[in-house]
C-alpha cells in the first residue's frame, strides 16, 4: 500500500465514523477510494443511498450516469475512477413542505474538513459539482445559466484546479430539461469529454 492509499484509507475510517451533526441521519455515504485526478461534489445523499452505501444509488442517480455514458465513460467505470464526495455525507431528512432538507450551514461546516482532507490528498485537476449547493462551494452563483456551460479556474480549499458545474439531475429539476438549461447541459457535458483529466479516466479504462 502507497502512503497516499494508507491515508485514504484513515481518512475513509474516519469519515465513516463521523457523528458531528445529530440531525443528520447515518450511515455516512462516500464513493469509491480511488485516487483520481477527478473529484465530484453532490448535494448530499437521499434516503435510499445509505442502503445502497453508494451517492447517487437512486432516480436522480440513473440520470446523471446517463449524461456521462453519452460522452464515453459508463456507471461503473466512473464509479471506479471516479473519486465521490457530497458537501454533506448524510442524509439530511426530508423537508416537512416536500423534498429533501437543505443541509444548514452548521452541517455544510461541520463536513468541510472531510473535503478538504480529500482536496490535500488528491489535488483533483478537475471537480465536478453537482446542482447549486455544490456548485456554490466553489462558485459564487445566482443563476446556474450564469455558470453552467462553461469551464471555470478556481481555487478551492487552497488548491488551484478547473471546475465544470453541472445541474442537479433531480427528476423533480426541469432545468436540465428546459432550455437554455437543455444546452447548457450540453455545453457542459462537452467541455467535460475534451477535459485532458476526463481523458485520463476513459485512457485509463481502455
Amino acid at each position: 500500500m502507497s502512503l497516499r492509499e494508507h491515508i485514504m484509507h484513515e481518512h475513509r475510517a474516519a469519515l465513516a465514523g463521523c457523528s458531528r451533526c445529530p440531525a443528520m441521519i447515518g450511515p455516512v455515504v462516500t464513493g469509491s477510494p480511488v485516487l483520481s485526478p477527478i473529484l465530484l461534489i453532490g448535494q448530499a445523499p437521499g434516503d435510499k443511498e445509505g442502503g445502497y452505501g453508494k451517492p447517487f444509488a437512486w432516480t436522480a442517480g440513473k440520470t446523471l450516469f446517463k449524461w456521462f455514458e453519452r460522452i464515453g465513460v459508463d456507471e461503473t467505470t466512473f464509479r471506479q475512477r471516479v473519486y465521490m464526495a457530497a458537501v454533506c455525507r448524510c442524509f439530511p431528512g426530508k423537508n416537512p413542505k416536500g423534498g429533501d432538507r437543505v443541509p444548514s450551514p452548521d452541517e455544510i461546516n461541520n463536513c468541510t474538513d472531510w473535503l478538504q482532507a480529500e482536496i490535500d490528498l488528491l489535488k483533483p485537476e478537475l471537480i465536478l459539482p453537482v446542482g447549486k449547493l455544490a456548485i456554490s462551494q466553489l462558485l459564487p452563483v445566482k443563476k446556474l445559466d450564469e455558470v453552467i456551460g462553461k469551464l471555470h479556474s478556481v481555487t478551492f480549499h487552497g488548491h488551484r484546479t478547473e471546475t465544470i458545474p453541472l445541474p442537479h439531475p433531480s427528476g423533480a429539476s426541469t432545468w436540465h430539461r428546459t432550455e437554455p438549461g437543455l444546452a447548457l447541459l450540453e455545453s457542459a457535458l462537452t467541455i467535460l469529454q475534451q477535459h485532458p483529466a476526463w481523458q485520463k479516466i476513459c485512457q485509463a479504462n481502455d
